[in-house]
C-alpha cells in the first residue's frame, strides 16, 4: 500500500506541476537511446537496496524537481553545440544590430555550408503580431450586481473551437466580486485567454481578457468571440459586464527579409533554417533594416562560455533555494558534495580563463580575462579545461535524470547481496528514471 502510495505521489506532482512545455531537439531520442535509457534503469535497480521512505509526497516532489532542474542545465549545456565533445560549445552566436527590433539565435548547422561563411539577414519590421484584447464595462466596484441572482452562462468562440462558461451571481454580490470570479473562471480553464480586473479613475473596474495567441489567420477576423448562450441557463451576464466588446484587434507580423515582404501570426521566426528570431519591435522609418548574422569564432567561443557558466550558477541557485523550502527532505550534503568534487577538480583550469570557483559553488567570470585568453593563439586547447568541465556536467545530470531518489532523505532497510542480483526487466523502478514523460 505505502509503495502505491508514493507512486500515486509521484504521477500526481509530475501531472499537475509539469506540463508538457517547450521541448528542444535534446529531448527527442531514436528507440535505441530508449533502450539504452531503460537497461541503465535496469541495471541500477538491480543492485538498489530496499528502503523506506518517512515523506513520501515530499520525497516524491523533492526527487522530481531535482530531475527537471538537471534535464533544464543539461539541454542548456546541449544547446551550445550539441552533446559530443567535438562540438561542444563550438555552435556557432547569432547578432542583430538591433536587439530593439528583433532579436536571434543560431540554430543552424554551420558545417552544412560547406565551409562558406553565412550569409547575413537584412529585416525590416512594419508591424508586429498582436493579441486581441476585449475590455469590459467599467462599473462601480462595490456596487451590487444589477442581475437577479441565479446561475449564468456565456459562450466563447475560439479558433473553431466553442467553450461554455457557467458561474453563480449570488445575492449580496458586487460587480468586483462576480468579476474577480469570471477573472479566475476564464484564466484557470486552459482555452488560450487570460483574465484580469483593472482599476479605473474612482471606484470602478472592469473585466479584461487577452488572448495568447497572437495574430490572425486567413479567413478569421478575430481570434475569440464572446456571445451569450442559448442554454436553459440565464443569460445577460456577458453583456453586463460587456465582455464582448473587443478594444484591441488581432494583427499580424509584417516585415521584409532582404527586400522581400512576409506576413506572420506570431513574433517568434525560423529563418532559413539557421535563425530563431523574435521581432521586439518596429523599425524607425522605411527603408532602414536591423542585420542578422553569426559572430566570429572568437566571439562565439566566448558567448558560450558565459553561456555555460550562468546555466550552471542558475542550476546551483536553484537547488540552494530549493533546498531552503525542502528542509530535511532534500539531502543537501550529498548533493553539494558531488557537485563540489566537479568544480575542485576544474578549478584550477577555469581559473587560467577567467572563471573563478566561488564559496557558495558558483563561478564568477571575469569576461576581460576570458577575452584575453581566447585572443591566444592557443585558445583552442586553452579552452579545452571548459569543453572538460562541460562534459562533467552533461554525466552528473544524466545520473541525477536517471536516479533523482538518490538525493531524497530515505531509510535504508537492506542491502542487496553485491553481485549475485537478477535484473527484472518485468518491474521498472518507480524512482530510476522517474517515468518515461514526453521528453524521456
Amino acid at each position: 500500500m505505502a509503495f502505491n502510495a508514493v507512486q500515486s505521489n509521484i504521477y500526481n506532482y509530475y501531472l499537475t506541476t509539469y506540463k508538457p512545455g517547450e521541448v528542444s531537439k535534446y529531448d527527442a531520442h531514436k528507440k535505441s537511446d530508449l533502450r539504452n535509457l531503460y537497461n541503465s534503469m535496469v541495471k541500477l535497480n538491480k543492485e538498489s537496496p530496499l528502503y523506506l521512505i518517512p515523506d513520501a509526497e515530499e520525497a516524491a516532489r523533492s526527487a522530481v524537481d531535482l530531475k527537471e532542474m538537471a534535464r533544464s542545465l543539461h539541454n542548456s549545456i546541449a544547446q551550445l553545440g550539441g552533446l559530443s565533445g567535438e562540438n561542444l560549445l563550438r555552435q556557432k552566436a547569432a547578432f542583430s544590430t538591433n536587439p530593439d527590433i528583433a532579436s536571434a539565435n543560431f540554430v543552424g548547422d554551420a558545417g552544412a555550408n560547406n565551409g562558406n561563411p553565412i550569409t547575413d539577414i537584412k529585416l525590416e519590421v512594419k508591424t508586429l503580431a498582436n493579441n486581441q484584447t476585449n475590455l469590459g464595462e467599467f462599473l462601480s466596484s462595490d456596487a451590487p450586481v444589477r442581475l437577479p441572482a441565479d446561475t449564468y452562462s456565456f459562450d466563447v468562440n475560439i479558433r473553431n473551437l466553442s467553450y461554455e462558461f457557467q458561474f453563480n451571481i449570488n445575492k449580496g454580490d458586487t460587480n468586483k466580486d462576480v468579476q474577480n470570479r469570471l477573472s479566475r473562471l476564464i484564466s484557470n480553464s486552459g482555452i488560450g485567454l487570460k483574465a484580469k480586473v483593472i482599476d479605473g479613475n474612482g471606484e470602478i473596474s472592469a473585466l479584461q481578457i487577452t488572448s495568447e495567441a497572437t495574430g490572425l489567420a486567413p479567413g478569421e477576423d478575430r481570434i475569440f468571440s464572446i456571445t451569450e448562450t442559448s442554454t436553459t441557463k440565464a443569460s445577460g451576464a456577458a453583456k453586463y459586464f460587456g465582455l464582448d466588446y473587443t478594444a484591441i484587434e488581432p494583427t499580424n507580423a509584417v516585415y521584409k527579409i532582404d527586400g522581400q515582404p512576409y506576413e506572420s501570426t506570431t513574433n517568434d521566426l525560423m529563418i532559413d533554417g539557421q535563425f530563431e528570431v523574435k521581432l521586439t519591435g518596429v523599425s524607425p522609418a522605411e527603408g532602414i533594416s536591423t542585420t542578422i548574422g553569426v559572430k566570429n569564432d572568437f566571439d562565439s567561443l566566448v558567448e558560450n562560455m558565459q553561456s555555460l557558466f550562468n546555466s550552471y550558477n542558475d542550476f546551483i541557485h536553484s537547488a540552494s533555494e530549493y533546498q531552503v523550502g525542502q528542509g530535511l527532505k532534500f539531502d543537501a550534503y550529498k548533493f553539494r558534495s558531488e557537485l563540489s568534487a566537479i568544480t575542485e577538480y576544474y578549478k584550477e583550469g577555469l581559473h587560467t580563463i577567467g572563471a573563478t570557483v566561488e564559496e557558495d559553488g558558483s563561478i564568477s567570470v571575469d569576461t576581460k580575462a576570458m577575452v584575453a585568453s581566447a585572443e591566444n593563439e592557443d585558445s583552442i586547447s586553452q579552452f579545452g579545461i571548459a569543453r572538460d568541465f562541460a562534459n562533467a556536467l552533461i554525466r552528473k545530470t544524466e545520473q541525477i535524470t536517471l536516479d533523482p531518489m538518490k538525493y531524497t532523505m530515505k531509510k535504508v532497510v537492506a542491502y542487496k547481496n553485491p553481485g549475485h542480483n537478477f535484473a527484472s526487466p518485468y518491474t521498472a523502478s518507480n524512482y530510476s528514471g522517474m517515468l518515461y514523460s514526453y521528453y524521456c
